[in-house]
């Protein structure tokens, strides 16, 4: 029988939060992780101009500085290098700007100590009119649904959503996929699922809330478009490695492990 206190027991469950201007929101956020199951926290600041690293420090925690901004891609990539390096077995992405639920994160880890995915995955898109009642833009839902139709086609996998931040990796997913290449922006995501299809990992979705309000951070208007365009460059490079047409070291799947 599956012994959920034994399993847990084994995992050292690493959170990273890849902060940027989250004064206001933190406290909120690291209020709302379940201790129970995290088992140290990992923030890095991104060059916030405001006050998030006195605040994070005032709550107890040591954030990793960026003397420059290198972007929400380049956030994730010294996130996760130094949960590995801190001995990580689940790592577990949360927004300190409190846009995703992190009560939901033994959901979001379960599947993983379980052995049944990879990769979890919370979807604002899995409720049925969810991220219209959570208050996401009219424009960024019809953006996430075409995008999301275009990524399944070209990548044949079945996602209800490719654009959430809310996400939690296995140990071995982080060894093995080359993050290091990718973009420092935010199409960096895009990419990353692009390698778990490369690597044949094990995605699972769950269903998670949609919070848009005043402190959250989000996409505006024109850089989502650059994000957008940023994806189908992304799936352009896959389509051409994946027909010899041209080699991309980010969507080639490597034997070895990432060091």
């Amino acid at each position: 029988m599956w012994n959920l206190s034994a399993v847990r027991a084994k995992h050292k469950i690493i959170a990273v939060l890849p902060a940027y201007e989250a004064e206001r929101t933190l406290e909120r956020t690291l209020n709302d992780i379940p201790s129970d199951w995290v088992d140290e926290i990992i923030l890095v600041d991104d060059a916030s101009p405001d006050g998030t690293v006195a605040e994070a420090r005032r709550l107890g925690l040591q954030p990793i500085v960026h003397e420059c901004n290198l972007g929400y891609g380049g956030n994730q990539k010294t996130c996760y290098t130094e949960a590995l390096r801190r001995g990580a077995d689940v790592v577990i992405m949360i927004h300190p700007d409190h846009q995703y639920d992190p009560v939901l994160v033994p959901e979001m880890v379960l599947p993983i100590l379980r052995g049944d995915a990879d990769v979890v995955f919370g979807s604002r898109m899995l409720w049925k009119g969810g991220a219209k009642r959570g208050g996401m833009p009219w424009w960024k839902r019809i953006a996430n649904a075409a995008l999301t139709v275009l990524e399944n086609a070209v990548l044949g996998l079945h996602l209800s959503e490719y654009h959430s931040g809310f996400r939690a990796y296995s140990r071995k997913v982080l060894e093995t996929i080359p993050f290091q290449k990718n973009s420092n922006n935010f199409v960096f995501d895009t990419e990353l699922i692009i390698q778990l299809k490369v690597h044949s990992f094990r995605i699972r979705e769950i269903p998670i809330p949609t919070r848009y309000f005043k402190d959250a951070h989000t996409v505006g208007f024109r850089a989502g478009v650059r994000y957008g365009l940023g994806i189908l460059r992304a799936l352009g490079e896959y389509i051409a490695t994946q027909l010899a047409i041209w080699r991309s070291k980010k969507f080639t799947k490597v034997i070895e492990a990432q060091t």
